[in-house]
């Protein structure tokens, strides 16, 4: 396929990995700028999402790009040096494996794993809403993911707080995402007001709890944001993603620069 921009150089191109709980996607991206240099390659979630499958799947992606340089994935559970913490959206079998230690065992590569909403935090605070604060000094950002679940991603002074998994705060006595993740809105058709002030709360609790100054909100719904963001009524900033669709692979790569 053809680029869509060439790359700054070889040592800042990086294949970005999305792992999701419905598709696993991936492109080659140039870090310096923050662009894929292809269109993005992707194939469905197996179902059941064991390990063994999905990286059946991981490897299927990685080979379609013929890839021998540098990997960077995003996971949706907690990730430490490369292994799965947590998997709440997937199977349980996923607990204890190094995903890091799969893949490098059957590419000729550098690999690094870490958690999906950090990833799309990183790509959003180096080039998307929060560039501006990307910095010392630029106080605290949540990035708020609202999709299947919530996904958070926390910085301080452009520093990556990993791992935060916030949309597991209990708000109404159960998990925040069981009440103001986008999907919730679909399953449960609530009009946008009604979802808005949802979504409102649970902003108002991060913010009781954290004092950022910037939320930025993130996942699909992001792009109808003036259907709801005028029910939200809390103190910080708030912006909508500005990376979309490419957040989650291009903040994948950028995991090798943390």
């Amino acid at each position: 396929m053809p680029p869509r921009e060439k790359p700054s150089s070889k040592k800042s191109t990086v294949l970005g990995i999305d792992i999701g709980g419905t598709g696993i996607k991936a492109a080659p991206v140039d870090t310096e700028k923050g662009v894929l240099l292809a269109e993005r390659y992707r194939v469905e979630t197996p179902r059941p999402a064991t390990p063994k499958k999905m990286l059946a799947a991981i490897h299927g992606v990685i080979d379609h790009w013929k890839w021998e340089g540098r990997i960077g994935c995003g996971f949706p559970g907690v990730m430490k040096d490369g292994e799965v913490y947590t998997a709440a959206n997937l199977s349980k079998k996923w607990i204890g494996v190094s995903i890091r230690d799969e893949i490098e065992k059957l590419h000729n590569c550098k690999a690094v794993v870490i958690n999906d909403a950090d990833a799309a935090g990183l790509a959003e605070m180096k080039f998307g809403a929060g560039k501006d604060r990307n910095n010392p000094g630029g106080g605290v950002v949540l990035m708020v993911t609202l999709g299947t679940g919530i996904g958070t991603a926390l910085f301080i002074d452009g520093l990556l707080v990993r791992n935060t998994e916030f949309g597991h705060i209990e708000m109404g006595g159960v998990d925040a995402e069981t009440r103001a993740s986008a999907l919730q809105r679909e399953v449960h058709k609530l009009s946008w007001k009604k979802w808005g002030k949802r979504v409102n709360k649970y902003l108002g609790m991060m913010e009781h709890y954290l004092s950022p100054e910037l939320f930025i909100i993130g996942g699909g719904v992001s792009a109808k944001s003036e259907k709801f963001f005028h029910y939200i009524k809390v103190r910080a900033d708030v912006a909508h993603a500005e990376m979309l669709n490419d957040a989650g692979i291009v903040g994948a790569a950028l995991g090798h620069e943390i």
